[in-house]
Parts: structure tokens; C-alpha cells; sequence
């Protein structure tokens, strides 16, 4: 059986990977106000834009509209141009993206104000030219190009810059694909709530229609009645790719989706409830994936049926002492990510332990982050909730740990109670603060520099 390394040579020998992959130039590949767009219309957007690009080696993707995101993507690597890709849109993250590629540009649907430095609007996609003959061939990408880096979301500390060529693309692209063809078939049709400059956005709502025979529409839903209304603007089958801060709004609003074929999930830990509920609540399988900016999915599972994690194809992990190293087809070389994991199955299936830096050890006793939030979360009237550990430590040595909960009926000192019958009094969390609602990014994320913040103003 060929090792990942060998799988990697192969792949070095391609000098040059396409654009688009599956289908043909007439099929669909995005739903936009009502109307079904080409492959090949959507190749003649793209070089009409790219046409239009400043000589540069990076461009910062803004674009709101997810077509527009799609073409915008291309444009910028038909360019030999890099994406970057920001934790968030605000302004700051923009900037400090940008000074540390000087020289390049900012790229969006809207106008802007106040503007990045350099800031071009797309031209109205609507009005271009007539579609490419389909006789023609896809354009060609350089294989080792770094098409996008992205930025993690500063949810553990200072966002990282994480580099990915158009073969990593295509690599993770192909384990992604299996997964949901398993699940759904060959053909399938997206609508997402994550914003398409997430890994997990670009993942599963940018590659998925560049390389699989997927459609994807242009829309991102936030409220139920909205995301109800974008997948009945969709044929089936359909894919909700969303994450479980959605998922649960979504749950408990009562709105009648159309009928799914899956629900897919990434982002923030899942609870059994909540994937047992979204199940019965929309008659369609919940498939979690598992992965990061760094690495991309590497693994998923259907939580209401198992725990494990199931591997892609050619994936390997082994534990260290401080995480768990990968070998994936999509990584120029193994990474090793925080995650603590026991193997299972020979190796092909793992059970998520916790995460190095989410590991406690107070007075001799152990715990983790993580199961100190769902524990917070599982106490009847905390519609959400973090636990975390402060970064000073007190007169003894021991960092603190605090706790934010949004729990509009309850105060501080009932949740500290539930708290003490559920976990070591020694874990519980001093200071816990109510607030109204957490600082959430737009996939649900809780960056760390958020939440320090809100504590502090909440002191």
C-alpha cells in the first residue's frame, strides 16, 4: 500500500492541477438569485475579473457573496496571486494581514468605509460576455502554487498564518469528497452559514463545486427562516453545512426545513443532545468533520451513531506527548496539532481525549477546558457558556480558571452550585460572570482576546 510520502512524490511529478474537475462546462456549479450558473459562465467571470487585477502577489478576499467569493478566489490565483484570508473582516484583522504582505490589495462585493489600502470592487458579475465555448479546457493552476493562506482564529491565542498550495486543495478535496459521496451520492447541492474565508467554509462551500460535481448556492443564511428559504431555492439533494452554534439555533426555532439529505458540521465541539435533536428534529444523518486551518479534515463521524472518529483514506496519526502528529496526502510534511487522541481500530479510528492546552492540573487533580464548558453548558437555563484559564497566575502559582455564561433566568451563584455537584471544587471557576451574550466570530468561535475582554469589562 503506497505511505502518504510516496502518495506526495507522485503528486510533486503534476506541475499543473485544474481549476475545475468534475462535469461538464453546462453543469450547474452555483445558485445565485434564482438562477442556476454554468461552469462555463462561471469560468468567463473569472477571467473577466482576473483580467482586471493589479500586479501583485496577494490579495485579501473580502467578498460577501459567495459566487462572488468563488470567482474572486480564482481570479486571484489565475493571477500566480495568493488569497489571504483573515480570522475576521474587521478592519484591524484586514490591516494587520495586509502589513505583513506589503504591497498587496484588498478584493470585495461591497463598498467599503472606511476602505482597505488598495481596495478594488468587483465589477457586476451580471454583465459579462457570452459563456466560453465548452469545447475549451479548464484553466490550469501551477501545483505547488500557494493559492490561499489562512489565518487560525485566535481562539487559543495570536492568529498563525497557514500556507496552502492548489495540490493541498485538490489533496483534502478528494478525502472530503469520499466522506460525502458515502453519505449522499455523486452529486449534491450546498448551502452554507459559515462565511467562505473559514478553512472549513472553503472547504466544503469553495473547493467542493470547484472539484466535485456540486452545486453551491451563493447565499449565507443566519436566521432559520433564512437558511428555510435559501435550501427551498435549491433542488435536491441537499447539504446544510453549517456549525453547532447554528445547528442549535436552528433546532430550537421550530422552522420547518425542506428535506435534507445531511447535515454537516465543524467548528466547535458537538454535544450527543444536540446531534440526537437535529436528527429527529430534520430527518437527515448530522456528519461532524474533524480538522483545523492547519490541516484541513482529516477525519468525520456521525455522533448520533458513534464516537469514534473515522479517518479519510491514507491518513495516519500518532500521539506525542504534547498532541498528535498527521500524515495526510493534503500535508507537505506531518504536522502535529494539540489534540490528545487514543487510537483504536488499527490505527483507522481515534476518540478525541482533549486538547494539550485545554489539559488542567491543580493540587494533583486533573481536568480538562473542554469538559468543564459542557459540563457548564449541561445545567438547566445556560443557553451558552465558556469555561477558560486566565493567563496570570495568583500568589500560590495557580493560573486561575473563569467562566462566562449567558443564562438570562439564573445568577452566578445558583450555577456555581449545579457547578460543585458536577465537577472537583477545585476546578470551579472563579470569577464566572452572566453576560448577555458571548463574543462569537462567524463560525462560532470564542477568540481568546474576546473573551479576556468581555471578562475584564465585566470585573
Amino acid at each position: 500500500m503506497a505511505t502518504v510520502q510516496d502518495i506526495y512524490q507522485r503528486d510533486l511529478a503534476i506541475q499543473s492541477l485544474p481549476l475545475l474537475v468534475a462535469g461538464e462546462s453546462q453543469r450547474t456549479l452555483a445558485w445565485r438569485d434564482g438562477q442556476p450558473i454554468s461552469a462555463a459562465q462561471f469560468v468567463t467571470h473569472v477571467e473577466q475579473v482576473a483580467a482586471q487585477l493589479p500586479v501583485a502577489t496577494a490579495a485579501v478576499n473580502l467578498c460577501e457573496d459567495r459566487y462572488a467569493f468563488l470567482v474572486a478566489f480564482c481570479a486571484i490565483a489565475m493571477r500566480g496571486q495568493t488569497n489571504l484570508l483573515p480570522s475576521s473582516r474587521a478592519p484591524q484583522a484586514v490591516d494587520e494581514v495586509m502589513a505583513t504582505h506589503p504591497g498587496s490589495y484588498a478584493l470585495g462585493d461591497q463598498p467599503l468605509d472606511p476602505a482597505p489600502g488598495g481596495y478594488r470592487q468587483l465589477p457586476v458579475l451580471e454583465m459579462v460576455a457570452a459563456p466560453r465555448p465548452p469545447a475549451l479546457e479548464w484553466p490550469l493552476i501551477p501545483a505547488e502554487q500557494v493559492v490561499a493562506i489562512g489565518y487560525t482564529s485566535g481562539s487559543t491565542g495570536t492568529p498563525k498564518a497557514n500556507p496552502k498550495t492548489w495540490r493541498n486543495y485538490h489533496a483534502s478535496t478528494a478525502g472530503n469528497l469520499r466522506m460525502l459521496r458515502a453519505a449522499v451520492g455523486e452529486r449534491f447541492n450546498v448551502v452554507a452559514t459559515v462565511p467562505p474565508q473559514h478553512t472549513y467554509g472553503i472547504e466544503m462551500s469553495v473547493l467542493l463545486p470547484l472539484l466535485g460535481e456540486v452545486t453551491v448556492h451563493a447565499e449565507r443564511p443566519f436566521f432559520p427562516a433564512d437558511v428555510a428559504a435559501v435550501l427551498a431555492d435549491m433542488p435536491a439533494p441537499r447539504v446544510l453545512v453549517t456549525t453547532p452554534v447554528h445547528l442549535r439555533a436552528l433546532v430550537e426555532s421550530g422552522v420547518t426545513l425542506p428535506p435534507l439529505a445531511a447535515m454537516l458540521s465543524a467548528t466547535a465541539p458537538l454535544s450527543l443532545e444536540l446531534a440526537h435533536a437535529a436528527e429527529q428534529r430534520f430527518a437527515a444523518p448530522l456528519l461532524e468533520v474533524f480538522g483545523s486551518t492547519e490541516t484541513c479534515a482529516f477525519a468525520s463521524r456521525r455522533l448520533a451513531v458513534d464516537a469514534d472518529w473515522q479517518l479519510y483514506d491514507n491518513v495516519y496519526l500518532h500521539p506525542q506527548p504534547d498532541g498528535t502528529q498527521v500524515e495526510a496526502p493534503q500535508l507537505d510534511a506531518p504536522m502535529t496539532l494539540a489534540d490528545i487522541v487514543s487510537l483504536h481500530d488499527g490505527g483507522r479510528r481515534f476518540r478525541l481525549c482533549g486538547r494539550h492546552a485545554d489539559m488542567l492540573e491543580i493540587a494533583g487533580k486533573r481536568a480538562s477546558l473542554g469538559d468543564l464548558t459542557r459540563r457548564l453548558l449541561a445545567i438547566p437555563g445556560v443557553e451558552d457558556g465558556v469555561v477558560f484559564q486566565l493567563d496570570e497566575a495568583d500568589a500560590i502559582g495557580v493560573r486561575r480558571i473563569a467562566a462566562l455564561a449567558v443564562a438570562p433566568a439564573l445568577d452566578e451563584h445558583t450555577i456555581l452550585d449545579a457547578l460543585r455537584r458536577a465537577i472537583d471544587p477545585v476546578f470551579l471557576p472563579r470569577p464566572l460572570r452572566l453576560v448577555d451574550s458571548l463574543p462569537r466570530n462567524e463560525t462560532g468561535k470564542l477568540p481568546r482576546a474576546a473573551l479576556l475582554a468581555l471578562l475584564a469589562h465585566h470585573g
